[in-house]
């Protein structure tokens, strides 16, 4: 016969190895977000650096609405490469913790909605960079033409950019709904339990 402190030992074994599993798991899609983001800023980073190096050496060589154009690439890109600094600073604080189920969907919810909002500053981007650059061509306004022209490829970039993002993040998203799904509340005992399905 099995004895109680066999049954308690079994049982502790069984529910140390499942939170070990859950953790490894919740740990494992936490690492596939912050590795896309990590990659991300490195693709922006190099975008950045490309534009600024391009844009400083083309203004220089350059006149009218095209020196315009290389001159607002290489200013707004400053901001871009500051953006990558800064975010990949924060990436080994972020990798080197453990993320709980609610951590990741916190995070998760977090970064598709700030990708959602930026894809929409990117639209405002490009509809601004149109305008100054359609009223700088009919005014004869150089700089305005040109600045628009900049502002119309940086925004494009970076919808394309943060789309790209969004549907990368929601594939991750949809293996914490797979969880969720497989959590069911019911009677247990003299009262409720939640338990986990593995899929």
């Amino acid at each position: 016969m099995i004895k109680i402190r066999e049954i308690l030992t079994i049982t502790s074994v069984l529910w140390l190895a499942t939170g070990h599993a859950q953790q490894a798991e919740q740990d494992s899609i936490a690492r596939s977000r912050i590795l896309m983001n990590q990659n991300n800023y490195y693709i922006l980073g190099a975008w950045a650096g490309a534009n600024i190096i391009q844009g400083t050496i083309s203004a220089s060589n350059t006149k009218g609405s095209e020196h315009h154009l290389h001159q607002m690439n290489a200013y707004w890109n400053t901001v871009n490469l500051a953006v990558a600094g800064i975010g990949l600073l924060g990436i080994r604080k972020q990798l080197n913790r453990h993320y709980t189920l609610t951590d990741n969907i916190n995070a998760q919810q977090k970064t598709e909605k700030l990708l959602l909002l930026n894809s929409g500053l990117d639209v405002a981007y490009i509809a601004t960079g149109l305008y100054m650059k359609e009223r700088g061509t009919r005014l004869g306004n150089e700089k305005t033409e040109g600045y628009g022209g900049s502002l119309l490829l940086q925004g494009s970039f970076l919808l394309v950019f943060d789309v790209i993002q969004y549907f990368n993040h929601r594939r991750n998203g949809r293996l914490l709904e797979n969880q969720l799904n497989g959590l069911q509340l019911g009677a247990a005992g003299s009262g409720l339990g939640l338990t986990y399905r593995f899929r």
